[in-house]
């Protein structure tokens, strides 16, 4: 049996080691915190959005990064600070503004495709995670946003997502409890939402059972390969050992920029920071005042989730400013300003926030597939929609790491490593 190591225990590098282990591979994952999911994977805005599948590398996310520079509260907010890793995925980014349509198209593709796993694996594992699959309703405040949201329908739809156009007597129709002013909204019935955590979570458990060797709070400090072993060295503080496997699979976040140059792959991801506060719903009257449809506010980056009865969840904006993991009140307090304007009847006496950091690839497209080298493979860099996307890149990458260590056993030793 051909032995793998899956480097990383978030959403893509537990839903890999599942999909690895169903192919019936032996499995190790390698996560440096005492549970799977502590990271980015622990507090995002609850999503499982094709609806939300428009990439990034778009003129207007140029303009408005440039326009919210100075603005400590702005939804996307570069820091001028510049760095060679900032400067060199700012480049690729642009170069990659040609590829948006295509890019969006693919996105939604690969968002649909996921869902069919993603939801017969909690059924046959029995994971309860909040799954609530009532839709998501996107918002517009003008004309201006409404109509860009129109052209991205038809892109969606060209992947085969179907999303309706709303009016503001049907948007609150949809979910009754938003307050304010909208121009109109686009609704798509086939999103829900989840915890993402308890999702991981309840997977990573399944993967024990179905075999997967798990060790937690380990530090992964190298990884080699000459194309025939795979080598990770790993240990918690002084401690080193040195593990050895027929493949590696990086799916490690952040790290995976790191890891990947390690093996002599070039892995471009930079770490977006994103925000989310989870509102305790205390009394009747907050659980009565908070939405149950997810929505998205186009205009302010925000997205919203229901998980459970007692807690509303949101989540959003985009932090270019390295690996600093700071929770900035004042990227907080829009947040909690957000839903005291558009859901009143919600108390946030008691608000917790947490901050995380988004894989991002310049291109906004996950990195899946095969490295230089022979056994090296990725599964990293799924930006905002790690969760949306994963099992359906975990699949792809099953079967890659599949057929690639099959077609090894038939060709000569060192034959697909040349």
């Amino acid at each position: 049996m051909k032995t793998i190591a899956v480097i990383g225990g978030g959403i893509t590098g537990v839903t890999t080691a599942y999909a690895l282990a169903r192919r019936g591979l032996d499995v190790t994952l390698f996560e440096r915190h005492r549970y799977a999911g502590m990271e980015t994977s622990f507090a995002n805005g609850g999503q499982l959005s094709a609806s939300n599948a428009e990439v990034w590398t778009h003129w207007s996310t140029i303009l408005k990064g440039l326009k919210w520079m100075l603005r400590s509260d702005a939804p996307l907010l570069v820091h001028p600070k510049p760095s060679w890793h900032k400067l060199s995925w700012f480049a690729q980014f642009i170069a990659n503004i040609p590829h948006y349509e295509r890019n969006t198209v693919a996105t939604a593709e690969l968002a649909i495709r996921a869902r069919e796993h993603l939801f017969g694996w909690a059924d046959a594992e029995g994971i309860d995670f909040d799954l609530k699959r009532q839709g998501i309703l996107h918002i517009y405040r003008d004309r201006k946003g409404f109509e860009h949201a129109a052209s991205v329908s038809a892109l969606l739809a060209r992947g085969g997502l179907p999303r309706r156009a709303v009016t503001p007597q049907e948007m609150r129709a949809i979910e009754p409890t938003l307050a304010g002013q909208y121009y109109g909204g686009f609704y798509t019935e086939s999103d829900s939402t989840g915890d993402i955590h308890k999702f991981t979570h309840g997977l990573s458990l399944a993967c024990t059972r179905r075999g997967v060797r798990t060790l937690y709070g380990q530090d992964v400090r190298a990884l080699r390969s000459d194309g025939q072993v795979a080598t990770v060295e790993a240990g918690q503080g002084a401690q080193r050992e040195v593990h050895r496997f027929d493949a590696v699979v990086v799916c490690a976040g952040v790290a995976s920029r790191e890891l990947a140059a390690q093996l002599g792959d070039r892995v471009n991801i930079y770490p977006v920071k994103g925000y989310s506060i989870t509102v305790s719903l205390l009394d009747e009257a907050s659980r009565a005042g908070a939405p149950t449809v997810s929505l998205l506010d186009d205009e302010t980056k925000l997205v919203t989730s229901r998980l459970g009865d007692d807690r509303f969840r949101v989540a959003g904006t985009a932090e270019f400013d390295g690996f600093n993991r700071n929770i900035r009140a004042d990227r907080i307090k829009p947040l909690v300003d957000w839903v005291q304007q558009c859901f009143p009847g919600v108390s946030t006496r008691q608000v917790v926030p947490w901050a995380g950091l988004r894989p991002m690839m310049p291109d906004l497209m996950p990195r899946v597939g095969r490295g230089r080298r022979a056994n090296v493979f990725y599964n990293t860099g799924h930006g905002h929609l790690g969760w949306t996307l994963s099992a359906a890149t975990a699949d792809l990458l099953g079967s890659s790491v599949e057929q690639a260590l099959g077609a090894r056993q038939a060709l000569p030793a060192g034959a697909l490593a040349a």
